[in-house]
C-alpha cells in the first residue's frame, strides 16, 4: 500500500506536469526514442507479484502477467541521468559500472573497456568505497604481481611455487581487475541491478557518490539519485540503455 509520503516523494520524482526535467542545473527534453526501446524490450518489467508499491506509477498495465513499463516516463528519465552523465564527464568526474548478473557480465565489460572506465562485474567486495585504502593496497599488490608474471621475475621460482602465483594472481585478477585504474573514489555509479547490488548504493550514499540505476518494477526508484525505469534482466535492454550511456560520455568528452 503507498502512503501519503510515498505518493509524494513519487508525485516529485515524476515532475509530470513539467515539459522538462530540471536537475541540479540541467534542462533535459524528453527523448524520442521509444520505438527503439519497445524493440529491444526495454518496457517487461517483472511478473505482478513482484511490483514494488512506487513502481505503480511507472507501469501502464499487464501482457501476460508481467508489468509493463511507461516508456514515455523512461524516455524522461534516461535523458535526465545522461544529461547529468555527459556533464560529469565534461567536467572530468569519474564514473563506474556495476553489473554483476553473470549473462551481463560481457557486455558491461566490453562497454567499460570501450569507454576506458572502471567496472565490477562479480561480486562486491565490501568495504570497496567505505575501505577504499585497503582495496587500493590489495590492488597495488595484484598489480605488482602481474608486474612480475611478465617481466619473469617468477622464473626463478620452482614449479609448485609459480603455480601458486599464477592461481592468486588469476583470483586477485577476477576481484580486481576491472578497478586497477580506478586510483580515486568515483563521483558517480551506474548500477544495472539495483536489487540485487544493494550494497554497492550503501557504501556510496556513506561516500556521497552520486547514483545511477536501472530500476525494474521489482525495485524502489527512490534508491538512487537517477533512476531509469526499464528491465534489468534482458541483454537487449541493458545493451540499449548503456549503448545511450556510451553516447552521452563520448558527447561529454568531446564538448570539453
Amino acid at each position: 500500500m503507498i502512503t501519503a509520503d510515498m505518493d509524494n516523494n513519487i508525485n516529485d520524482l515524476m515532475d509530470e506536469d513539467s515539459a522538462q526535467v530540471e536537475d541540479d542545473g540541467l534542462m533535459v527534453e524528453p527523448s524520442p526514442h521509444v520505438e527503439d526501446m519497445i524493440k529491444a524490450g526495454v518496457h517487461l518489467g517483472h511478473r505482478a507479484s513482484k511490483l514494488h508499491p512506487r513502481m505503480e506509477p511507472l507501469v501502464v498495465g499487464l501482457r501476460n502477467t508481467i508489468h509493463v513499463i511507461d516508456l514515455e516516463a523512461t524516455a524522461k528519465y534516461l535523458d535526465k541521468a545522461l544529461a547529468f552523465i555527459s556533464q560529469s564527464r565534461k567536467d572530468g568526474k569519474g564514473l563506474i559500472l556495476v553489473g554483476t548478473k553473470p549473462p551481463l557480465r560481457p557486455l558491461i565489460k566490453q562497454v567499460a573497456d570501450e569507454l576506458g572506465l572502471p567496472y565490477v562485474t562479480e561480486r562486491w567486495l565490501g568495504g570497496t568505497f567505505t575501505n577504499f585504502s585497503v582495496i587500493r593496497d590489495r590492488v597495488k599488490y595484484y598489480l605488482d604481481l602481474e608486474q612480475k608474471k611478465v617481466s619473469g621475475e617468477l622464473d626463478k621460482y620452482t614449479k609448485k611455487e609459480v603455480a601458486q602465483f599464477e592461481k592468486e594472481l588469476a583470483d586477485l585478477k577476477r576481484k580486481f581487475g576491472g578497478i586497477a585504474n580506478m586510483e580515486k573514489l568515483p563521483e558517480a555509479i551506474f548500477v544495472c541491478d539495483v536489487v540485487r547490488d544493494k550494497l554497492v548504493l550503501k557504501e556510496a550514499k556513506e561516500k556521497g557518490i552520486k547514483t545511477i540505476g536501472i530500476i525494474d518494477t521489482n525495485a524502489d526508484p527512490l534508491t538512487v539519485d537517477y533512476p531509469i525505469p526499464a528491465n534489468d534482466d534482458a541483454i537487449t535492454s541493458v545493451r540499449y540503455i548503456l549503448g545511450r550511456v556510451k553516447e552521452a560520455i563520448l558527447d561529454g568528452k568531446e564538448e570539453k
